[in-house]
């Protein structure tokens, strides 16, 4: 559909019948058809008044669909990689009345989540963990003799992951029962993949063909030479016309790729395949933003949505306001690639997310997007450097944590110059508990060699990725999702002196050592209680000079960081304290050992006191 004004709401019969997937099977498969069109439109009209992901859910409707028709779901097991394509997933799974608060403060988890629902069965949010799971699950159902059948479902983004050939090369070993679908939304279905391919997919999931393979192998048996040819000949057929050389290769049984929208088509291969021995593999292609024109021509653009109007063609347009510190870092790289042409900016996948895009048009020859290979990402910095350029590696701080290894062994051992510019550092939202950036800060912490910075304002934040930059050994600079406050830049980019922080207002009895962008709330705290403000800046190494300065004109120090307090810069305070042998009053303010479940941002620090209020709160219940 182009637009959802095509459509009647009253046309929305056979969804509303189906609360669960149970009662999708009773439907005749000849229903299927407008099942997708009804599901399509309900993710539309759901979405555009809430906000979400929407592009790559509106690709999977029937591919949900036909899963849950297959499939005697929730005791057949579907593991969908990432989330972001499981919208029908949870309208079809008991879910749709509650769409509406997806990704909200106390509603639906913006992925699929365990303890939300029995058909989800695993919690996800970052990438390519699905083969893994679904591998270790299929063995576990064929140890209980459980009958289970168990589905991956994982995009061709994720599939460019180390961690995803990992899983597929060891199930090629092992060879359990399991089917992964590989959702291949980056591509078209050309005339050479088209009708033919849907009817190769028939022909080699169905039983006929199945058994003449199954059958011609135990003939040849103890004939290997006779053996080996008819498999040559096997795989000369399926390649000609199948480009699935590389999972026969891992050894999958390869079928595709076929049609993702001819929901008719794919019950009828999953049918097929659902009996199959040993690990199959589906290449289905889709279209992302699937049935609504403006997101099938714009998908990066409609991922993830604001609130919106259907019936317009493009998105609302973003309030002129501050920059968001994304931006920031964006033009910082443009700036800084004037002059250097040996700059080299490292992306794994989060082009737009990290604001690449302009610097990626400017200077193509000096960008490289890794695919969803964070290991990679570090190390390729890591050799970059080696080779006497300059790498900038911008990623996320959840992102980072799947390349700590790659941190200590590639870049702080060898104590290489490569920058770090870790956005989503803190809070990030709506996103939940898998892309809260709550501990950067812990882990990079004890990384001998690493320096690491926490800008207050955005100003601060452009210089520390020059003193990063400039610095001859590894660094980081690790700030947050959302808009700067509003500070005037610096007419020429400042090299901060390493170690160094700043006091920005004295005070009496009480000290707060700010640590990043909660300085603004942070000064309205202060100035309620007549409090010291010192702006860290440096989480390491340690302004010492300062701490000592600070300790030895006030009762007590406050720590504030929007990362857990375990491990975090207020216990670098703690721990140089100590080793100095001086008793303070101390105490940390921060995130607390939990996962900070989804919520607004705003919504998220009031709850857990880190508002201007929130702090002031606690630094007077320490004091009475």
């Amino acid at each position: 559909m182009s637009s959802p004004s095509s459509h009647s709401t009253s046309s929305a019969t056979l969804l509303d019948t189906i609360n669960l997937p149970a009662d999708l099977r009773l439907l005749h498969e000849r229903q299927l058809p407008q099942v997708c069109a009804e599901v399509r439109e309900f993710l539309l009209n759901s979405v555009s008044q809430s906000s979400g992901h929407l592009a790559s859910g509106l690709g999977t409707v029937e591919l949900t669909v036909a899963l849950h028709y297959v499939y005697s779901t929730p005791h057949d097991q579907l593991v969908w990689d990432v989330g972001h394509q499981a919208y029908p997933h949870k309208i079809l799974t008991g879910r749709k009345n509650q769409l509406h608060s997806i990704r909200q403060k106390d509603g639906l988890h913006p992925f699929p989540w365990r303890e939300e629902s029995e058909y989800d069965t695993l919690s996800v949010g970052h990438s390519s963990t699905s083969i893994s799971a679904a591998l270790g699950m299929a063995i576990a159902a064929q140890r209980n003799n459980s009958q289970q059948k168990i589905v991956s479902i994982i995009g061709d983004g994720a599939i460019t992951a180390g961690m995803a050939f990992e899983a597929l090369n060891h199930a090629g070993d092992i060879k359990p029962d399991m089917l992964v679908i590989l959702n291949d939304n980056d591509m078209s279905i050309s005339e050479n993949v088209g009708a033919l391919n849907n009817h190769l997919a028939r022909v080699l999931s169905g039983k006929v063909y199945t058994s003449i393979r199954e059958g011609g192998k135990k003939l040849l048996q103890g004939m290997p030479g006779i053996s080996h040819l008819a498999s040559r000949a096997e795989e000369h057929v399926k390649g000609m016309v199948a480009p699935g050389t590389i999972f026969e290769e891992l050894g999958f049984n390869y079928i595709g790729p076929i049609d993702g929208h001819d929901v008719n088509l794919l019950v009828d291969t999953l049918r097929n395949m659902r009996s199959l021995k040993g690990p199959q593999f589906l290449h289905v292609v889709t279209r992302k933003g699937k049935g609504y024109g403006p997101a099938e021509k714009d998908p990066i653009g409609y991922h993830g949505v604001p609130k919106f109007d259907p019936k317009q063609t493009s998105l609302p347009s973003k309030k002129p306001g501050t920059p968001s510190y994304s931006k920031v870092f964006g033009d910082w790289l443009c700036e800084m690639a004037a002059t250097d042409g040996k700059l080299m900016a490292v992306t794994p996948a989060m082009r737009e997310g990290s604001g690449m895009v302009e610097f990626s048009q400017k200077y193509p020859d000096q960008y490289f997007d890794v695919a969803i290979a964070e290991q990679h990402a570090v190390t390729f910095g890591a050799g970059l450097a080696i080779g006497g350029y300059n790498p900038v590696v911008a990623i996320y701080s959840t992102f980072l944590q799947r390349g700590y290894d790659q941190l200590i062994h590639d870049v702080a051992i060898q104590n290489l110059p490569v920058l770090f510019a870790i956005d989503r550092a803190g809070i990030v939202g709506a996103d939940g508990p898998t892309h809260q950036g709550a501990f950067d800060l812990s882990y990079m912490r004890c990384v001998p060699n690493l320096v690491i910075m926490a800008p207050s304002d955005e100003n601060e934040c452009r210089n520390m990725l020059y003193t990063g930059h400039l610095h001859q050994g590894p660094a980081a600079v690790r700030y947050p999702r959302g808009n700067g406050i509003g500070v005037k830049m610096d007419e020429h980019m400042q090299q901060l002196p390493i170690g160094k922080g700043r006091i920005v207002k004295n005070g009496q009895g009480v000290a707060i050592l700010n640590f990043g962008t909660l300085l603004e709330e942070v000064q309205t705290c202060a100035e309620a209680i007549n409090a010291t403000v010192v702006d860290m800046r440096f989480v390491k190494p340690l302004d010492t000079d300062l701490i000592d300065s600070v300790c030895a004109e006030h009762e007590l120090i406050v720590t504030v960081e929007e990362n857990v307090i375990a491990g975090g810069a207020g216990s670098a305070v703690s721990e140089y304290l100590a080793s100095q042998g001086k008793a303070m009053q101390l105490l940390h303010l921060g995130l607390p050992d939990a996962f900070i479940k989804h919520g607004s941002q705003d919504e998220i620090r009031h709850e857990l006191k880190l508002d201007a209020a929130g702090l002031e709160e606690q630094i007077k219940a320490r004091l009475k």
